[in-house]
């Protein structure tokens, strides 16, 4: 087991420890070790070896015995014990947001709820209002947390989906009668929660190419195995589906399983009025296939231009083909620095220099460090004199450095009346500041929206972080008028940040091109609280893309000199 998988199962055994009513510091000792371990700078494997595990703050020998059985053998005998003394549906109610070890265990206790099933019934009977530790306004909270639940059932976030796609693939790919391959669905067209894996390949043999593919390493159970569309089950859960036709069909398969139903349905309709006939095995004039080589082929013989994958949605793509080329999407090689990065002065885990340092590494020449500011006092939020000596930091780490800025900036919290987090006198020393709400989020739409605008016209304002706070597949986000932000984000030239992390990816993408057209810039940024945290760029990215950016669009393509110049002017007003 990794780190975060060793975290994981220590935070498991506190919350079951919790719903048994165990001892409270034996709880808290498993999450502080969870936390110690999913934080750990160092090898893990060296401290096991010299026997240092326990020189880590949080971590007793107890614990620490544990940790080496799950690093050395992927499994805790004691954690199937304590599996066993709860119902197996607690897990699935620990998932509702708002209901911890200590209300799952009132609910088991007094009135015997121990599936979602069954607390969702007991909501609708109204059993939770007189519930001590419950109430009407929690009741109704469970319930929408039961939805949520619901709502995302089967979907997966979209590197998930990407890594599963990449690994199934490579291995069809190994088949030698295989001509082309390639990942089709929402995986390609960048969703930013995929539910399963559509792959489309052409060859001559395709039965060789089916049982390579129902024998592909992690296929844990065949749910169909047919000449042209067999479907698996995978170990991480995905369902994948592989359909197999001529190379001369490949072109319009790959299309008609790329594109959404909307965008299929806008295609045909399409071809229909231009006299011809398009389903998945081609484009057809009467009952003549006309010849595509590609997917590029296929939209000029209706009169568009190419249409990217990201943009197949039934959202207009169409009608802007038919005008003319769509202009270059951004590339990942666009990006020429980060913002949004956190450091061991809040919640991070590596120091200024550590990130940058990795920023140069991947061919970035700038970045922007954003800790908490003083109000998240829960992620170790920064004092007005912390960030003094973290600037200080950041100076030193600028003298060390050639070729490479580092710009200092605090994400700072959106107070409930719409302040920022510190005085203008504080903030005015700062290179730029990204304005975030992280509490208060049962605003009602009009409050909620007040509050922000109000941010954004504050002159500190640079950027307005994860514009809604959603958590993909876990929290929908907070009520707010989007179109009213954006607009306060144009007339005030604040930009918004598309939050690279894929549990966020706020801004959705589908507001992306509402911004754009507003005039407003984006900064995809990684919301990175580790090194590896900087690669979730590219999600962001792939985002920006679905939302039709392109390089102009995006703050973070500009040069460091621009950028200085930008925020310099910005601090000005």
């Amino acid at each position: 087991m990794d780190k975060s998988e060793i975290a994981a199962v220590l935070n498991e055994i506190g919350e079951i420890l919790d719903i048994l009513g165990e001892n409270p510091f034996k709880i808290r000792a498993h999450h502080n070790a969870a936390r110690a371990v999913e934080t750990l700078a160092e090898d893990l494997d060296e401290l096991i070896e010299s026997g240092k595990l326990t020189s880590i703050k949080g971590i007793g020998e107890k614990i620490a015995k544990k940790i080496v059985t799950l690093r050395q053998t992927g499994a805790l005998p004691e954690l199937d014990a304590l599996r066993k003394k709860i119902p197996e549906g607690m897990f699935d109610i620990l998932r509702i947001p708002g209901v911890g070890p200590k209300k799952a265990k009132a609910l088991w206790d007094r009135l015997g709820i121990t599936t979602i099933g069954e607390l969702k019934y007991a909501c609708n009977e109204n059993r939770l209002v007189e519930l001590e530790g419950f109430g009407p306004k929690s009741q109704e909270n469970v319930l929408k947390g039961i939805e949520n639940v619901e709502k995302f059932a089967g979907r997966r976030l979209l590197p998930e989906g990407l890594a599963a796609a990449a690994e199934i693939l490579e291995w069809i790919k190994k088949e030698r009668s295989v001509i082309r391959a390639q990942v089709a669905g929402s995986v390609r067209r960048s969703l930013e929660t995929v539910k399963d894996i559509d792959i489309v390949a052409s060859s001559a043999h395709p039965e060789k190419v089916m049982e390579k593919f129902v024998n592909a390493p992690g296929v844990e159970d065949v749910i169909g195995h047919g000449q042209t569309k067999s479907s698996v089950r995978l170990s991480s859960g995905f369902q994948a589906d592989l359909r197999v036709v001529t190379d001369k069909e490949y072109p319009y398969a790959l299309h008609h399983f790329t594109g959404s139903r909307e965008h299929n349905t806008a295609m045909r309709s399409l071809a229909k009025s231009k006299g011809m006939k398009m389903n998945e095995y081609g484009l057809f004039k009467g009952k003549k296939l006309i010849p595509c080589k590609d997917e590029e082929a296929i939209f000029g013989k209706l009169g568009l231009s190419y249409i990217p994958p990201e943009l197949r949605e039934g959202l207009g793509e169409i009608e802007e083909a038919a005008k003319g080329k769509f202009a270059p999407l951004i590339e990942a090689g666009d990006i020429k620095g980060i913002f949004h990065c956190h450091t061991k002065y809040s919640d991070g885990v590596n120091t200024v220099e550590e990130l940058a340092k990795a920023c140069a590494e991947r061919g970035y020449t700038y970045l922007g460090i954003s800790d908490h500011s003083r109000t998240a006092a829960y992620a170790g939020g920064l004092s007005a004199d912390d960030l003094k000596r973290q600037s200080d930091e950041i100076d030193e780490v600028n003298g060390k450095l050639k070729e490479f800025t580092v710009f200092r900036g605090v994400e700072s919290d959106i107070l409930p009346d719409g302040k920022l987090d510190y005085p203008d006198k504080v903030l005015e020393k700062l290179d730029f500041v990204i304005a975030s709400v992280h509490a208060g989020f049962t605003m009602d739409e009009k409050k909620m929206t007040g509050r922000i605008v109000k941010a954004i016209e504050n002159p500190r304002t640079t950027m307005l972080g994860h514009p809604t706070g959603r958590l993909l597949l876990a929290r929908d986000g907070y009520h707010v008028n989007m179109e009213k932000i954006i607009d306060a984000c144009a007339e005030n030239g604040v930009i918004i940040e598309l939050n690279a992390n894929p549990h966020r990816l706020d801004i959705d993408w589908r507001w992306i091109r509402r911004a754009r057209n507003a005039g407003v810039v984006i900064s995809i940024n990684p919301d990175a609280h580790r090194v590896s945290g900087l690669d979730d760029t590219l999600f962001g990215v792939m985002t920006a893309r679905k939302g039709g950016c392109g390089k102009d669009d995006v703050f973070n393509t500009k040069t460091a000199a621009m950028v200085e110049k930008h925020l310099a002017a910005r601090g000005k007003k």
